[in-house]
C-alpha cells in the first residue's frame, strides 16, 4: 500500500490574526483607543492651525493685498508715490485675460499725517476705486458706522479704531498732510462719510480710504497709481499665475509680486507657527507610540507559550511573526479609520464656531492682535488633513509591530514551552 504524503497548509493568517485580536477585548480596546484619540487630536490640531492661517491670509487678501500686485519696477523695495506710473486699459485688459485674474483694482498708496483738533496719527491713505472695490472686497458691508462714499467726493472712510483714537464720527473732518508727487506739499480737509471694520488689527488701527480721484488729486500725481491689485478666482497657483504674468508685461518697467514676495514676514511667522505646531504633533505621536508599544510587549509577553506551541507542530517563524504583525496592523488600521471619522464632526463643529479668544483672555488677544490678526481661529475642513493625520499614526503603529518579528528570532521553543 502506497504511503500518502502527509501536507500541511498555512492558515489563513488575516482571518486567524482578526480573531486573535478579539480573544484580549480590552487589550484591544485601550490600543483602539490610543490610536483612535491620536487621530482625533492631531486632525484637530493642524486643522485649528492651519484654518487661523488660512483664515488670516484670507481676509488680509480679499480685503486689502489682493493676491498678486503689480508695480512700478523697484516701488517694492522703495514705496513712494515718486514710483507711481500710468496704467493704460491695453496693460489692465492683457492681465485681466488671464483667466486666473478675476479684477485688477488700481490703487495709490501712501502714507500721511492724520490730525484733528488735538489728536494726531501716522496713517496709510488708500485710493480706491469706490465701486469697483466694493464689488470684490465688499466694503459695504463692514461699515459699522456712516455710509460709503462715491467716486469724485471729497470724503474719506476711516477705520473704527483710528477713529476712535482720534474721537472721530462719520459727519466730523479729518486733516491730512503728507509729501506729494515730487516732493509737492499734500494738504487736504476731507468730512468723514463713514468708519470700515478689517480683521486685521494693524490694518484697522491706521487706514484712511479715499476714492481714488480724490486721492490723486491730494498726492498730485495726476492719473497715475501706485500698484494694480490682482483678485484671483482662488487662492491655487497663485505663484505660477504671477510668473505667467510677468512673461505677458514689461519687466523693464515693472514688477509683478505675489503675496508671498509682498509680505516675507507674514510666510516666515507661518513657517515658525507650523514649525511649532509640528513639534506638539511630534510630543503626541511619542506619547501615543509609547503606549500603542507596551501594549504590543504585553501582547508578546503574554503568548510566548502560544509562540513556542505553534513553532513546535511546524509553524514557521515567519507565518507567526507575520500574523502577530497583522494583529496589530489591522487595531492600528481600525482605531485610524475610526479616528478620521469621528475628526470630522468634531472640527466641522470649530469650523461653524470658530474659538474666539477675544471672549477668553484680554492678555491673549492683546498678544495675537500685536502679530496683526484678528484672533479667531475657525478649523480648516481641508480633507487632506484627516487623510494625513491617520496615515501617518496608521505607519507608526505598522513599524512598531514589526516588534515581533525580533521576538520570534531569538524564541527558544523549549524554554517558551516551560513558561
Amino acid at each position: 500500500m502506497k504511503k500518502q504524503k502527509r501536507t500541511t497548509e498555512p492558515p489563513f493568517l488575516p482571518l486567524l490574526a482578526w480573531r486573535n485580536i478579539w480573544r484580549n477585548k480590552r487589550r484591544t480596546l485601550i490600543t483602539l483607543l490610543s490610536v483612535f484619540m491620536a487621530v482625533l487630536l492631531s486632525s484637530l490640531m493642524i486643522s485649528i492651525q492651519q484654518g487661523a492661517w488660512n483664515a488670516m491670509i484670507a481676509n488680509l487678501l480679499n480685503t486689502y493685498t489682493g493676491y498678486i500686485q503689480i508695480h512700478r519696477k523697484g516701488y517694492n523695495d522703495n514705496p513712494s508715490v515718486n514710483l507711481s506710473f500710468q496704467a493704460s486699459q491695453e496693460l489692465i485688459r492683457k492681465i485681466e485675460s488671464h483667466p486666473k485674474v478675476q479684477i485688477a483694482l488700481p490703487r495709490l498708496e501712501s502714507f500721511a499725517l492724520a490730525s484733528t483738533e488735538n489728536l494726531s496719527r501716522g496713517v496709510l491713505v488708500l485710493g480706491i476705486n469706490p465701486e469697483a472695490e466694493n464689488a470684490i472686497t465688499n466694503l459695504t458691508a463692514r461699515i459699522s458706522k456712516g455710509k460709503y462714499f462715491a467716486e469724485g467726493e471729497k470724503s474719506a472712510l476711516l477705520s473704527d479704531s483710528l477713529a476712535a483714537h482720534l474721537q472721530l464720527q462719520p459727519g466730523d473732518t479729518i486733516v491730512l498732510l503728507s509729501q506729494g508727487y515730487h516732493g509737492m506739499s499734500a494738504a487736504g480737509k476731507y468730512s468723514i462719510a463713514g468708519l470700515v471694520h478689517f480683521p486685521s488689527p494693524d490694518i484697522n488701527r491706521n487706514l484712511v480710504l479715499l476714492p481714488l480721484k480724490t486721492a490723486q488729486e491730494f498726492y498730485g500725481t495726476g492719473n497715475r497709481i501706485t500698484s494694480l491689485a490682482l483678485f484671483l478666482d482662488s487662492d491655487s497657483d497663485v505663484e505660477k499665475t504671477a510668473k505667467t504674468l510677468q512673461n505677458q508685461v514689461d519687466t523693464s518697467q515693472y514688477e509683478v509680486l505675489s503675496w508671498t514676495q509682498t509680505m516675507p514676514e507674514l510666510v516666515q511667522a507661518r513657517d515658525v507657527d507650523t514649525a511649532g505646531a509640528i513639534l506638539m504633533l511630534a510630543v503626541l505621536y511619542v506619547i501615543v507610540s509609547f503606549g500603542i508599544f507596551g501594549t504590543l510587549i504585553m501582547m508578546v509577553r503574554e503568548r510566548i507559550y502560544e509562540m513556542g506551541v505553534l513553532i513546535a507542530i511546524g509553524m514557521k517563524r515567519y507565518l507567526l511573526g507575520i500574523m502577530f504583525w497583522l494583529e496589530i496592523t489591522f487595531i492600528g488600521l481600525l482605531g485610524a479609520i475610526l479616528g478620521m471619522i469621528a475628526s470630522f464632526p468634531v472640527v466641522y463643529y470649530f469650523h461653524q464656531h470658530p474659538i474666539n479668544m477675544t471672549q477668553l483672555s484680554s492678555d491673549a488677544t492683546a498678544i495675537y492682535e500685536r502679530f496683526g490678526f484678528e484672533p479667531i481661529f475657525p478649523a480648516s475642513m481641508d480633507p487632506n488633513i484627516f487623510v494625513q493625520q491617520a496615515l501617518f499614526i496608521f505607519l507608526i503603529t505598522s513599524i512598531m509591530a514589526l516588534y515581533p518579528f525580533w521576538t520570534l528570532k531569538k524564541l527558544k521553543v523549549m524554554e517558551a514551552m516551560k513558561s
